[in-house]
């Protein structure tokens, strides 16, 4: 099947969601909000958002546009990929915007949390250290929040993934380790919900993630979309 004007320009646009998305979220999750974060000290983690409060709204907007993009990211994989299986290639489109609505509504959680540390009236109720550990409670909601995304981010990628290993359009060895990446993401943090105790590997188990995604987009802007790829049969929904 030709590659069309339509596809090619959606790969770039891909491309550059991945590189950018990604060095965007990790900017904001780990030199702007990551040091504000102390694990089991509600005091201190209180008092460190409430002196970095500028920086810790910027990582919230980072993250929110950040989702905002990987809906574009959704739209964009599906206009590739929709030859190869139409079926399959919506289903991934659904579960990329599902974890995008996730994660979005997680961020809520953040602006709950400041809140709690704002000099309110009606707050005066409570003293300052419950306040701290109420703010510190919504930032651990909003942390289980991005775990159900991910969940639908890894099911969605192993999808598209699957898609991009039957078109062809890009080396096998990427769409293979696109797979891997994705299930690993996926059972990675189911684990995590079931045994909370995992948590202590941290961010680990996404490392094959970030070299799937910034290998993609590198090959998407660099080298597009392969002509000779052969998709399969398409399947009309």
């Amino acid at each position: 099947m030709t590659i069309t004007p339509e596809q090619r320009t959606a790969a770039k646009v891909a491309g550059w969601i991945y590189l950018i998305a990604m060095a965007t979220s990790m900017f904001a999750e780990l030199y702007l909000r990551g040091p504000l974060i102390v694990s089991r000290d509600a005091v201190q983690t209180a008092l460190n958002i409430a002196a970095s409060e500028r920086a810790f709204r910027i990582s919230s907007v980072i993250h929110l546009l950040t989702f905002a993009s990987d809906a574009m990211l959704a739209v964009a994989l599906y206009t590739i990929l929709k030859p190869v299986n139409r079926s399959v290639a919506l289903l991934a489109a659904f579960w990329r915007l599902a974890d995008c609505g996730i994660l979005t509504a997680a961020v809520l959680n953040d602006f709950a949390a400041l809140r709690f540390l704002a000099s309110t009236d009606y707050l005066r109720a409570f003293d300052t250290q419950q306040l701290q550990v109420l703010a510190r409670v919504f930032i651990s909601i909003g942390a289980a929040g991005y775990q159900l995304g991910f969940v639908f981010l890894g099911l969605g990628s192993t999808a598209f993934s699957y898609l991009w290993l039957r078109s062809g359009y890009i080396p096998r060895p990427i769409a293979v380790w696109g797979i891997f990446a994705s299930l690993v993401l996926t059972l990675g943090t189911l684990a995590i919900v079931i045994f909370p105790t995992l948590g202590v590997i941290g961010l680990s188990y996404m490392a094959p993630m970030f070299f799937y995604e910034v290998g993609l987009g590198l090959w998407l802007l660099v080298k597009g979309l392969r002509e000779h790829g052969a998709p399969g049969p398409t399947t009309a929904v």
